[in-house]
């Protein structure tokens, strides 16, 4: 166990707000950049950190409700669990042979809230990944079955069977998003689908690339979707974070081109604009337009150039972090930090930044309001953060 003190980063009042520009910027409803916030005050929070693991290329986890039984997928298809009361760690069996490539392979694990009180030894698992198709061609898919633990180091997926596929399947191996959030009352499964990097069909509802799908929990499509069977917003790039705030609001946070990360408010039947718009430009450097006030897109609430690179995000609700309460924190790849952003209504404004030693791919809330931290790559680490 080490204590760290970590300073969360000062937002500097002097950026560049247009798309090629650096710093943190916001988006408005008129479509133009927001004035700049006033700069946040550096305050120095102190983690008492410990380390809890290593795994090959952790990607996603999540807590088995009403249990200390931590489930961590690795990305080239193998899944761990730990039970962090104990320190037993042990193997999940079972696992869907998965497409395991650039950004491919096992993704997101997710569990319902309302069987906290159920038998902890059997309980329905939700997985993502991606699915290799016919002629070189992939696609992200979402799974159910039931997690089964009746050994002390082993667990085993018994019944998985794909129950929603990303449509229609492509080339490459990027941009699966593949994030799944439960509503509030369990009624539906939203499903992030990413634009497999090809940009065009996110605006082209014939298809769900690039789009946020809305389904019943046994994958079939939800009754009042305002856009073919599954879509419920569309013109999204690559959303990595997806989480509901007390509200029952749902937010996402995705990747944007060479700059233009952003976080949505999601709405039903909202276009969000990728690709005709974007405050990034293209990797090759031509400009994509930013938002204009009639453009008829949905605006981001943030957009950050240079990027955060987010690899989740939740929104905390525990005690451990009083001061963080109702704030989303993002696991941020690029700089190695944690992000928190911090709401009013529908606004939001990013209020710290926590420097970490590593890629963060995902942070979650323990069951106490412990930080569990996922390092990415080979080797990842899983770090759990208290107070210091």
């Amino acid at each position: 166990m080490k204590r760290l003190s970590i300073l969360s980063l000062t937002l500097s009042p002097i950026v560049l707000l247009a798309s090629c520009g650096s710093g943190y910027s916001t988006g408005s409803d008129t479509g133009e950049a927001a004035s700049t916030p006033a700069p946040v005050e550096p305050t120095e929070t102190a983690f008492e950190i410990t380390e809890r693991g290593t795994f090959n290329q952790p990607w996603a986890s999540a807590f088995v409700p009403g249990t200390d039984m931590l489930v961590i997928t690795e990305k080239p298809g193998t899944m761990k669990f730990l039970d962090t009361a104990s320190g037993r760690l042990g193997t999940i069996t079972g696992v869907p042979m998965v497409d395991y490539g650039g950004q491919g392979g096992l993704g997101e694990v997710a569990f319902l809230e309302s069987e906290a009180g159920s038998d902890p030894s059997n309980r329905t698992i939700y997985l993502s990944w991606a699915e290799a198709g016919d002629g070189d061609t992939r696609g992200a898919v979402v799974g159910r079955g039931e997690l089964v633990c009746e050994q002390t180091d082993e667990c085993s997926i018994e019944g998985m069977e794909v129950i929603w596929r990303q449509a229609p399947k492509v080339t490459g191996r990027g941009h699966y998003s593949h994030r799944i959030a439960f509503s509030p009352d369990e009624r539906y499964m939203f499903v992030a689908s990413g634009d497999r990097q090809k940009q065009d069909p996110a605006q082209d509802r014939s298809n769900t690339l690039g789009t946020i799908v809305r389904l019943n929990l046994d994958g079939t499509a939800a009754a009042g979707n305002p856009y073919g069977d599954e879509i419920w917003s569309w013109g999204h790039r690559n959303i990595l974070g997806m989480d509901f705030d007390s509200e029952g609001r749902l937010w996402e946070v995705e990747h944007g081109p060479a700059g233009g990360d952003e976080l949505n408010l999601v709405t039903r039947g909202a276009n969000y604009g990728w690709p005709a718009r974007s405050y990034g430009d293209n990797y090759n450097g031509t400009p994509i337009p930013d938002h204009t006030a009639d453009d008829g897109f949905t605006k981001p609430v943030i957009t950050w150039t240079p990027v955060i690179a987010p690899g989740n995000m939740i929104f905390y609700d525990g005690d451990l972090f009083p001061n963080w309460k109702g704030d989303a924190v993002i696991s941020a790849l690029k700089p190695k930090e944690l992000v928190r952003i911090s709401f009013d209504g529908e606004n939001a404004t990013e209020v710290g930044r926590y420097s970490m030693d590593n890629r963060i791919r995902s942070v979650i809330e323990g069951p106490d309001g412990a930080l569990w931290v996922l390092e990415d790559g080979e080797g990842g680490r899983l770090l759990e953060l208290r107070p210091g």
